[in-house]
């Protein structure tokens, strides 16, 4: 049996974790990378990481996942990277109900019945580590990111209970908050608002065309936004530290709108917000 520690990362098929599951293995992690299409195990597999189908709306491969890994490890897994995740785009008063539920299906509720398959396995070592891919917009609110921002403030909120539940336990929970970060993330979003979002009929028609037009010309570049690596750099912090931080803040747009919506009065901190796009 092998002495590395060995940590699940999903959501590996591009981004944030296929990025975080090659540097955790060049660093000594014995990775089990995640997915939910087939096809995007190959590429994983030639670089010698171990991955394996897990599909956050479907426990049945939650289940799966966690006691193929077990068997494999002999019960050990020290850590768990929660990052997989979507954003639906679109006005509140736009989102269909089921995209909602969809969005949380996969965005809070899959994580939490993962979270709670691992760590009965880290309780028996009495330490783990269990570190949420966030966002931003956990903290701060953003216009048409309704049901995304509901996902990330729920994953806050669940997240930092468990991590007071777990005081004592050897068992460490953090939470990444990311601003831009470079991935597929924007591209699977404009997926999902023309797939539930009636467009041409909504009283936002104008900002959406206008957004849509900005994002087809590519825009001004965001010269805040940073690579996956960024996250890494983080990531590492909360899985080694004696004592990993509660909340890891990733770009300066990030940092700075934790630090405004903490210095600025709250009617002027939203208003400002609803003038951002």
């Amino acid at each position: 049996m092998s002495d590395r520690p060995v940590i699940i990362v999903t959501g590996c098929s591009s981004g944030i974790g296929a990025y975080c599951a090659r540097a955790l293995k060049a660093e000594g992690w014995r990775v089990f990378a995640t997915v939910r299409k087939v096809e995007d195990l190959a590429a994983l597999e030639a670089d010698g990481i171990e991955s394996l189908i897990l599909d956050y709306t479907d426990e049945a491969t939650i289940t799966a996942a966690v006691t193929e890994i077990a068997g494999r490890t002999g019960g050990r897994i020290d850590a768990l990277f929660n990052n997989g995740a979507y954003g639906q785009v679109g006005a509140v008063e736009d989102l269909p109900t089921a995209a909602l539920r969809l969005q949380l299906e996969t965005n809070v509720l899959g994580w939490h019945e993962l979270t709670r398959q691992v760590i009965p396995y880290m309780r028996k070592r009495c330490a783990g580590r269990i570190v949420q891919c966030s966002s931003i917009l956990g903290i701060v609110p953003f216009r048409y990111r309704g049901a995304y921002t509901a996902s990330k403030f729920a994953l806050e909120g669940l997240s930092l209970t468990l991590r007071m539940e777990l005081a004592g336990s050897g068992i460490e929970v953090s939470l990444i908050e990311p601003g831009p970060i470079e991935s597929r993330f924007t591209a699977n979003a404009l997926v999902k608002l023309h797939e539930n979002i009636d467009l041409e009929n909504s009283p936002h028609a104008a900002d959406y065309a206008r957004q849509l037009a900005r994002l087809g010309g590519k825009g001004a570049i965001n010269r805040h936004k940073l690579g996956p690596d960024a996250v890494h750099a983080v990531l590492r912090h909360a899985l080694t530290a004696k004592k990993p931080k509660p909340h890891y803040p990733v770009t300066v747009p990030a940092k700075q709108g934790i630090l405004l919506k903490r210095l600025l009065p709250s009617a002027l901190f939203y208003r400002l917000m609803g003038r951002v796009d």
